[in-house]
């Protein structure tokens, strides 16, 4: 019954996530993109020669055992998650280059997984057999991505009065609908989670607080707007899960290598939400201290 309620509950917050990230969006905001080649490509590159020797990194430093290792790997292995859409809807940073980046990493994980692969293959001498699993990206893309944001630009578009009725509703419903996600997964495998906090607790919170501090430093490098450096530390720090649970299981046959990655889901939503939080104080001081000479 429970994992019924996960199946179905993941996929429609998700849905309704980004429907209202679209009802924020506007084709101006796209334009804005085109124009930072810089910043696209590197937050569409760098993950993916920053991401692997971080995993690398901490998997020598903490000594997980290898069924942990093998997750952790395929973790840093896949695309940007769409729920990183939410973080920077939310910090009210650079949401149209959050989408943009998200699909592309989506589109380029046929390639960029089996490549990296190869890769831990030649550093851990061990092989990993990642391949990308082509029908759920596509999926993904058409009706977890493009048609939910579509949705919401298009209701932006026709009937601004509703979006903006609409957006703040949304929001709440799908911070609800996270919270509800983390409460069924915990109650569906809670001997698994109590067990993880001691263990693969620790690296998972070391490895997304690792991975957002490299997007915000890589962040700093090419671009001054506080809006896109956000955005880069969040699609550095939000994995796709859904991808990681699909290799797992039905392509490598390791279920056991699905246990990290909710583990990880559990720890990056809360911890990323923290980070949106800091970002708005941080911006509403700086505003206020804009404003304070004309108090």
């Amino acid at each position: 019954m429970l994992k019924t309620l996960i199946a179905f509950a993941i996929p429609a917050t998700t849905f309704l996530l980004l429907a209202a990230v679209g009802l924020d969006l506007t084709p101006a905001d796209f334009s804005r993109v085109r124009r930072q080649p810089k910043v696209v490509a590197t937050g569409l590159v760098a993950p993916l020669f920053v991401l692997p020797p971080i995993a690398v990194a901490l998997i020598w430093l903490f000594r997980p055992g290898p069924d942990v290792a093998g997750s952790m790997l395929l973790i840093a292995s896949c695309p940007i998650g769409g729920i990183s859409n939410t973080y920077s809807y939310l910090a009210r940073a650079s949401t149209a280059l959050s989408v943009t980046l998200t699909a592309l990493s989506c589109m380029a994980a046929t390639v960029t997984i089996p490549v990296l692969g190869k890769a831990f293959q030649v550093v851990l001498h061990h092989p990993l057999g990642l391949s990308a699993p082509i029908p759920l990206l596509v999926g993904q893309l058409a009706l977890m991505l493009g048609l939910p944001v579509g949705i919401g630009m298009l209701v932006r578009r026709r009937a601004p009065a509703l979006a903006r009725r609409l957006g703040p509703a949304l929001a709440r419903l799908t911070l609800a609908g996270t919270a509800i996600i983390l409460t069924l997964i915990i109650a569906d495998a809670p001997g698994m989670f109590v067990t993880g906090l001691t263990g693969t607790v620790p690296l998972a919170v070391a490895f997304v607080i690792a991975s957002v501090a490299a997007g915000w430093l890589t962040g700093g490098v090419v671009t001054r707007d506080g809006r896109d450096r956000f955005t880069l530390a969040a699609e550095f720090g939000t994995r796709n899960v859904a991808v990681a649970l699909a290799i797992a299981v039905t392509i490598l046959g390791r279920t056991e290598f699905a246990r990290f990655a909710l583990i990880y889901a559990l720890v990056e939503i809360p911890l990323l939400l923290a980070m949106v939080g800091w970002y708005r104080r941080r911006q509403t001081q700086r505003e206020l201290r804009d404003l304070a000479p004309t108090i």
